[in-house]
């Protein structure tokens, strides 16, 4: 399921790198010469060909044999790059089901990106594709690594992991404050380009971001006080919380390439702040939960 689910995105990436204009819409950026888009095309194609090799490592027997770190950071960064998508996509449904979400004249007055059936393909095989990796991915950890996140969290970790955890926390906090604000229709720290493309969708994204950024805070205070509660709920809300605002905060930037040049296009100061700020709290709380788990394995 996780491999056919990657096929409509792959195919879209390798026609668009082939000169195709699928689903492309006349006057859409992505029409514009350059190499940015070319080059996000195919490093996004190659990360989503990692899907089909990640499958195959994890549901063959050879597969318990991996070095770790070659299987857990790209499940990591698989994480991190579909849970808000896994999270945002029914919510814009919901907004539009709702009727919150953007009518036809509006999207119609909008400049031209992708046409809608793009949108739905690509996001419906991302979350299949979520859904389908953490369904091989948890049994594989399960038998594999399973005394490290079962069982109860235990002593606390050392003040210095302390420390890191409050960091991502409260940097989490600034981060959620400002995309809660971007979410619910605030324009300061955005360019007018941003501004005029705001719609309920953008703001389903933003607070998207948001609960990623809350998750990784919380989620590393947890790991880092120990105690009696069970292991794998504050373990899995840092690693999805870190992945996810990690994985995101990059991403983000390296859009930022393919941006236009001019005046209304250039990203703000505060965006360029948030963004590296997403970063940082990815690391402190990955960190934290590199720190927890080698804590595990020399206990």
């Amino acid at each position: 399921m996780a491999i056919a689910a990657t096929v409509p995105y792959l195919t879209l990436k390798a026609a668009w790198l082939g000169g195709s204009h699928l689903g492309i819409p006349d006057g859409s950026v992505l029409l514009d010469p350059g190499l940015s888009l070319p080059l996000l095309n195919a490093l996004s194609l190659v990360m989503d060909s990692g899907v089909v090799l990640l499958a195959l490592v994890l549901t063959r027997p050879r597969g318990l044999r991996v070095p770790a770190g070659l299987l857990t950071v790209p499940v990591f960064i698989a994480t991190g790059l579909l849970t808000p998508i896994t999270l945002g996509f029914p919510g814009q449904l919901l907004m539009a089901a709702l009727g919150a979400g953007s009518d036809a004249a509006e999207r119609a007055a909008r400049e031209p990106f992708l046409d809608p059936w793009v949108f739905n393909v690509v996001y419906l095989g991302f979350m299949v594709q979520a859904v389908a990796l953490a369904g091989l991915f948890v049994p594989y950890a399960r038998q594999r690594w399973g005394r490290r996140w079962q069982g109860r969290l235990g002593e606390r970790l050392p003040p210095s992991t302390g420390v890191v955890a409050g960091a991502a926390a409260v940097m989490a906090l600034a981060v959620s404050a400002v995309y809660g604000y971007w979410g619910f229709g605030g324009m300061a720290g955005q360019n007018p380009t941003q501004i005029a493309r705001y719609s309920s969708d953008a703001g389903v994204v933003s607070v998207v971001h948001a609960i990623c950024a809350l998750a990784a805070g919380v989620g590393s205070v947890w790991l880092a006080r120990g105690g009696n509660r069970r292991a794998r709920g504050p373990l899995a809300l840092a690693w999805i919380g870190s992945s996810a605002t990690l994985s995101w905060g990059v991403w983000l930037s390296l859009a930022l390439l393919g941006a236009g040049s001019g005046p209304d296009e250039r990203p703000t100061a505060a965006t360029l702040l948030l963004y590296a700020a997403q970063m940082i709290i990815g690391l402190l709380a990955t960190t934290v939960v590199t720190r927890f788990l080698a804590g595990r394995r020399a206990a």
